[in-house]
């Protein structure tokens, strides 16, 4: 007896356009490779008449990583493979895997396996439905730190005042995305990618899929503190000149202060004849709108330095390698 599900690995393998394309960083994920895809596998089975492709994109891993995304796409006609050149970062990777997908629907997750595969039907329902993007929010756990929560909760309510883009805390890279919505999405060719900030930002009808984080299956997390605060930076900084008013808006009130200081002074010189006293008073006034306006020239300086690097038209990442493609032109630089 013939197995239909075989049956469409094999035709897929020969080029059968897949409907759905599921896209994934891996940045040194060499012992999850293979379980990501059983679980995917295990998944999708179910769902008759469903061809799928995974595109796994190694960010530069300094393990195994890419021998595991080989071994696998030879195994799996259904696994292809991108390997940058070095490490360009999570957003980075997730772009150069959007950019080689070829389903109807897009959709993006981590390998570490804490975005619940089991989620992937119920977004595939949405986006039969009509829902042109399939967003999910992490719910917060009682085993998630103090700190992390205050920390996200407060850049998602700074991101969303300063850019005008609502977007709620738990968001996460785990998304569903339609070919059109995609299609827009890849018009964006700025550096400083922030993709939960531009999914929003170019609208489409969407819904919320909430879920549960699993811990991670392999190893610890690798996102530091450090490329957190870089990642909030280069969202807020890509999409908002809002932190340039502030500095305007600071400086006025400066001004005004130091205005008001002034007349002051002359009042107390040739109205009550008395000199102003309070040398300590005045130099702390000194120097902390000195300090204010190096904050602001440094905010400045960030913004003429984006200018620059968007100026240089560089590649946003390189492939060095490609594995599992059997299209010409997959191994085209970003």
């Amino acid at each position: 007896m013939v197995n239909p599900a075989a049956v469409r690995q094999v035709k897929q393998g020969r080029g059968e356009k897949p409907v759905v394309s599921l896209v994934v960083p891996a940045f040194n994920e060499e012992e999850s490779i293979s379980d990501l895809f059983r679980r995917i596998e295990e998944t999708l089975h179910p769902l008759t008449g469903l061809s799928w492709e995974m595109i796994v994109v190694d960010d530069g891993s300094r393990d195994a990583t890419w021998a595991r995304i080989c071994e696998l796409a030879d195994l799996q006609p259904r696994v292809k493979g991108i390997r940058l050149s070095r490490n360009f970062g999570h957003q980075y990777a997730l772009m150069a895997g959007l950019e080689h997908s070829a389903g109807d629907a897009v959709i993006t997750l981590d390998c570490d396996l804490q975005h619940p595969v089991e989620l992937l039907p119920e977004m595939l329902a949405r986006w039969r439905a009509g829902h042109q993007v399939v967003k999910t929010l992490r719910r917060e756990s009682e085993d998630t730190g103090w700190f992390k929560r205050l920390t996200s909760s407060t850049f998602y309510r700074l991101f969303s005042w300063l850019s005008g883009v609502d977007l709620q805390p738990g968001m996460a890279d785990f998304r569903l995305l339609d070919r059109q919505a995609l299609n827009e999405l890849l018009r964006f060719r700025e550096e400083g990618l922030f993709l939960r900030g531009l999914t929003e930002w170019i609208g489409f009808s969407s819904c919320v899929v909430p879920y549960d984080a699993a811990p991670r299956l392999h190893g610890k997390s690798r996102y530091s503190f450090r490329k957190m605060i870089s990642l909030a930076w280069h969202g807020v900084s890509s999409f908002s000149i809002m932190p340039l008013r502030i500095g305007i808006l600071t400086g006025l009130v400066g001004s005004l202060l130091s205005v008001f200081g002034v007349f002051y002074a002359f009042y107390g010189k040739f109205v009550d004849g008395r000199t102003v006293p309070g040398w300590a008073s005045t130099l702390l006034v000194i120097s902390l709108l000195f300090s204010l306006l190096f904050v602001y020239l440094g905010i400045l300086g960030e913004y003429i330095g984006r200018i620059v690097v968007e100026v240089r038209q560089r590649p946003r990442f390189i492939i060095c390698a490609s594995t599992g493609f059997r299209t010409p032109g997959s191994e085209a630089d970003g």
